[in-house]
């Protein structure tokens, strides 16, 4: 990995992670301020980001096809504005992407490669959800749910069927995988906090 990528990530995972803690310590569930908020929103963002472009990266390379990371500083800018303004109530998760370098690529195997990042979002996801279940305390389960809820978020933000984010790229290989992804994504990101209410209440 070139400096420039290890940078541009540092400083996208930084961005986000600041974006993020304001959603977190604005959650009923978070049971948290700001201060606590911070540091689990760096460890969230962490698997949901970083997972989620190295995923791209990976496949891509699976091709045999160059792959870097680039931050996109309007996004930067814009995703921890919309934060702050909001009240952490709504999250622009696209600071930069993974751009491939290939000059032949096929409809499949650019769809295969946008959708690997929501794919790796959702079974981590999955995993973390159901691993907040067994929290012993409040920061461990802060860490988990948010980390979960995150891992949803970039998911189905991504898979938003527009161009230049996956979701475009994806519905224009297969429609099938694109609906997949996008409502288990969905579900989970507008859901989560209920289906763990409901999860819980049953244990």
């Amino acid at each position: 990995m070139k400096a420039r990528e290890r940078n541009d990530l540092l400083i996208s995972w930084v961005t986000l992670s600041l974006a993020f803690s304001l959603v977190i310590s604005d959650s009923f569930l978070s049971l948290m301020g700001i201060a606590e908020a911070i540091p689990i929103a760096f460890l969230a963002v962490g698997t949901g980001f970083i997972f989620h472009e190295m995923a791209h990266r990976q496949m891509a390379r699976k091709y045999g096809f160059h792959a870097e990371y680039r931050a996109w500083n309007f996004g930067l800018v814009f995703a921890f504005l919309l934060a702050l303004i909001s009240g952490g109530r709504f999250i622009f998760a696209a600071p930069g992407a993974t751009y491939i370098f290939a000059q032949n690529i096929s409809l499949k195997q650019n769809g295969k490669i946008s959708i690997a990042g929501p794919t790796v979002n959702i079974i981590i996801g999955f995993i973390l959800f159901f691993a907040s279940l067994l929290a012993f305390d409040k920061f461990t389960f802060g860490l988990l749910f948010n980390a979960a809820w995150i891992n949803f978020w970039f998911a189905f933000f991504n898979l938003l069927p527009i161009h230049p984010l996956d979701g475009g790229k994806v519905m224009a290989w297969s429609k099938a995988a694109w609906a997949a992804g996008i409502v288990t994504a969905g579900i989970m990101a507008f859901f989560s906090a209920d289906l763990l209410i409901a999860i819980a209440s049953l244990l």
